[in-house]
Parts: C-alpha cells; structure tokens; sequence
C-alpha cells in the first residue's frame, strides 16, 4: 500500500511539473537566429566565422530557457529584419517584417519580441505615435508599426506573457519610441546594457549577459 501511494506522488508531482513547465517563442531577428532553429529559408547569422557562438546552447534564448526550466515553443527570428515594413536601402520589407512573421509563434506562454536594431542600423523611418487605424504606409515607419505590432500580438495570444527587449548602443530616437510605445501597452521593456560584440552581434559573453538581464527583470 505505501508503495502505491508512494508511486501515485511521484505521478502527481511529475504531472505537475509538466504543467507549470512555460512554453517560449521569440520573435527576432538575427540576434536570435541559428542555423536549423528559424524557419526554413530564413537568413540566420549564428554559427558565423566571425563570432565566437558557435553552439545553439550558447545562445541567450537557449541560455534562458534551460536556466528557468522553460522550453522553446517557436523561434521565428529572420537576419536583418526590421519590425517596420522599410528595410535597407529603403526596400519594402513587407514579407519578412517583424508584422509580417506574428502570427507564426505557435501557443507560448511566454513571447519576447527581440527587434529594433535593423530599424536604427537601415535607418528606417521613426514616424508619429499612432495606436489605432493604421494603414499600410503608417507600417512603413517605426513608431506605428511597433504599436500595431504589439497590439496583433496581443490580441493573438491574450494568454501570453509579452516582454520587448531593446538592444544597446541603438540612436536614441529608436531607444525613445519603444519605451513610449511599449509603456502605452503596458509592454515591459527590457533594456540591455554592456553586450559584448562580435562583428555587431552577442558574443559568448554577450550572450550570457542578455540571459542575466532578462532573469533580473523579470526575476525567476
């Protein structure tokens, strides 16, 4: 009899377990990237022969879902990517902007939304605050088209934890617009600070330390 009962905790407490275990997806772009994790035909930047990221457990998303005991549910990230609908060189990025891959993110508990760096980098156009009514050319610009996408997002996984996260060294009109927008959503913003870098993306290092930021933000 007590080894019975004994065997029924153990299922008990395993059946817990596995129901308090937080689903993950990203939406990014190559910082979050690695070969084999994206979608295929997506451009990643990871493994590349000028960083020292060589392995996907040393990525920050993997770094951060193994130290919290949380799996990865999607990582849709595409290299080079903007969140507006205008890339480099002014091109129309409608099909591979961060609004154009939201709906991709599978059933998350929990969506950290890693862009704004191809925004500041191609110089894309800042635009006006605007929050609702959106058209196709508002998208073109950042400031609209961060709010649209934020609201998309939420309205597509109301169950879903969302945090932004902002890279360092960005100008500071980008810096700026996403706490704004992300303050109007009642989004939290995770702003990083101090990311070593390798050819312009994390390092093993670098990596490492946008892993502790997000676990001292948003605490385990």
């Amino acid at each position: 009899m007590k080894k019975i009962f004994t065997l029924v905790a153990l299922m008990a407490m395993t059946l817990l377990a596995s129901a308090q275990t937080k689903k993950v997806s990203i939406l990014g772009d190559s910082y979050s990237t690695f070969q084999g994790m994206n979608p295929e035909g997506y451009a990643p930047f990871y493994p590349n022969d000028k960083n020292d990221v060589t392995k996907v457990e040393q990525t920050w998303w993997s770094l951060y879902i193994k130290a919290m005991g949380y799996e990865l549910e999607k990582n849709n990230s595409w290299g080079g990517t903007t969140i507006c609908n205008t890339g480099y060189g002014g091109m129309d990025a409608t099909k591979n902007s961060f609004n154009a891959r939201y709906e991709l993110l599978g059933n998350p508990d929990i969506i950290f939304v890693f862009g704004g760096t191809n925004d500041a980098w191609a110089q894309s156009p800042i635009g006006e605050y605007k929050y609702a009514d959106w058209t196709k050319d508002d998208c073109k610009a950042f400031r609209p088209a961060l709010a649209c996408l934020l609201v998309n997002i939420q309205k597509k996984y109301p169950k879903a934890k969302v945090y932004a996260i902002l890279n360092s060294e960005l100008r500071e009109e980008i810096n700026e617009s996403s706490r704004e927008v992300c303050k109007h959503y009642n989004v939290p913003l995770i702003e990083l600070h101090d990311i070593e870098k390798q050819n312009g993306h994390p390092s093993i290092s670098g990596m490492k330390s946008i892993c502790e930021q997000l676990i001292k933000a948003i605490g385990k």
